[in-house]
């Protein structure tokens, strides 16, 4: 188990490295001189060599590349052009709420996407089936942006029930405030969190209930099951216990990957609802052509992603011991 891990955190280096080499390259092809963004198109020719030169934009892309990736080794991610503070104080500042909104769709994907799954194998051919698998191929089908819209027409301008735009209290801190009687702050957060999380994670429940259904539906035709059901065990234990747990490999896998996808996701959904996270400082920092802080975001959901994926392979062992003895 150990060594397994090890194994996988070693992977880490290249493929983070990979990434830093792609996202400088695609930076390099973009339209347009970060020196003429920041100080416009009117300043003189002086002016803008002596920026480039500061901000180290007239060294070849080579040598950048090899200064870039030794102050990562040294925990640097570089300085903002246009924030004018360190890129890691930039992301900081923000990821906390990309985070929040990520894993709470992802906790609203899994528990839809299982729910309806098991519900549709279990009753297979009745109308539970065929509600459950619309909702699937509607969920798959419908953008997010355009998903996001129709939520915020219904709940916010139609209903008034929910703020349409902004982020409330974070979710932890108003945990803990409800934790001493302070019930308020928890309601506020959630409020704000409603409509972008149900915008980010109905997709991805969509997609993990249609696996989930077709898994189950082979899984419940094997010979233990019916083991199981001759026994005499109840049937909420041979499905939980026997049959999901059986078909939850190739789940858990797509869970991963879709935590990749929510994070892709999270860039439109952040600039719907004005969710201040990365995705929405992502774009800004696209437009205005601040390299340091693109590339800093970038590593940072790839990190990110490559976390949650190392979780879901250590989950394997749990979920099925025979990968922890091999």
């Amino acid at each position: 188990m150990l060594a397994y891990t090890i194994r996988r955190l070693a992977l880490f280096v290249p493929m983070i490295a990979g990434i830093v080499v792609v996202t400088f390259g695609i930076m390099l092809l973009l339209p347009g001189d970060p020196a003429i963004v920041l100080l416009g198109e009117d300043s003189s020719p002086q002016a803008l060599i002596d920026i480039r030169a500061a901000l180290g934009l007239d060294r070849p892309w080579y040598i950048r590349l090899m200064f870039y990736f030794g102050d990562l080794a040294q925990g640097d991610m570089g300085r903002s052009i246009f924030q004018n503070q360190p890129v890691a104080d930039a992301i900081g500042s923000r990821i906390g709420a990309t985070l929040e909104l990520a894993l709470l769709a992802l906790l609203i994907a899994i528990v839809l996407g299982i729910t309806l799954g098991v519900a549709a194998a279990l009753w297979r051919g009745t109308l539970i089936d065929t509600a459950a698998m619309l909702f699937a191929q509607l969920g798959v089908s419908m953008p997010v942006f355009w998903l996001g819209i129709l939520l915020m027409l219904l709940f916010a301008v139609q209903l008034g029930w929910l703020p349409s735009i902004g982020r409330g209290d974070p979710l932890l801190e108003a945990i803990g405030a409800a934790a001493t009687g302070r019930p308020g702050p928890l309601f506020n957060s959630l409020a704000h969190l409603a409509m972008p999380a149900l915008t980010l994670g109905l997709n991805s429940a969509a997609v993990i209930s249609r696996l989930v259904r077709s898994t189950m539906l082979e899984t419940l035709n094997q010979d233990f099951i019916r083991t199981a059901h001759a026994k005499g065990l109840g049937v909420s234990r041979v499905i939980l216990v026997h049959g999901l747990r059986n078909a939850l490999l190739p789940i858990v896998s797509v869970i991963g990957l879709r935590f990749g996808a929510l994070l892709g996701g999270a860039v439109l959904t952040e600039n719907i609802f004005g969710w201040p996270g990365l995705g929405q400082l992502a774009v800004a920092s696209i437009s205005q052509r601040d390299i340091p802080l693109v590339q800093g975001i970038v590593l940072s959901f790839a990190l990110m992603f490559a976390l949650v994926n190392l979780i879901v392979d250590l989950f394997y062992t749990v979920i099925d011991p025979r990968i922890r003895l091999e």
